[in-house]
């Protein structure tokens, strides 16, 4: 499940807040293919989905999709303002590298897949 940090709480419930309220309505965090390491993260304002994972914390509200919940397992959705950039960030045990960007990774978990293949 991706956690959600106190600091990220506040801007979610935000940017929430704009638009057309609707009750089925959070932030979408997924993993596609893609960016400098091979996957990136991608979020937007969404409905949700049958199948999503969903976590609250507080009046924020986060969807996961089955495919992208097991890259982010362990992971934590957190907000920074420093000098790398202001924004949503993951933080993501499960990446085995990431790229200068922040929201490109490559995955540790098919590279455990492959030694336990190798080692059986």
């Amino acid at each position: 499940m991706l956690a959600i940090s106190a600091a990220a709480v506040p801007h979610l419930e935000a940017l929430l807040k704009e638009g057309a309220c609707e009750a089925e309505r959070g932030f979408r965090v997924y993993v596609e293919k893609g960016g400098c390491a091979g996957l990136q993260y991608g979020m937007k304002v969404d409905s949700r989905q049958e199948g999503d994972a969903i976590s609250e914390r507080g009046g924020a509200r986060v969807f996961v999709d089955a495919q992208s919940a097991v890259y982010l397992q362990g992971a934590e959705l957190d907000y920074c303002d420093d000098l790398t950039g202001t924004g949503f960030r993951i933080v993501n045990p499960n990446a085995a590298r990431s790229c200068g960007c922040g929201t490109s990774f490559e995955s540790g978990i098919e590279e455990a897949r492959s030694r336990e293949i190798g080692s059986v």
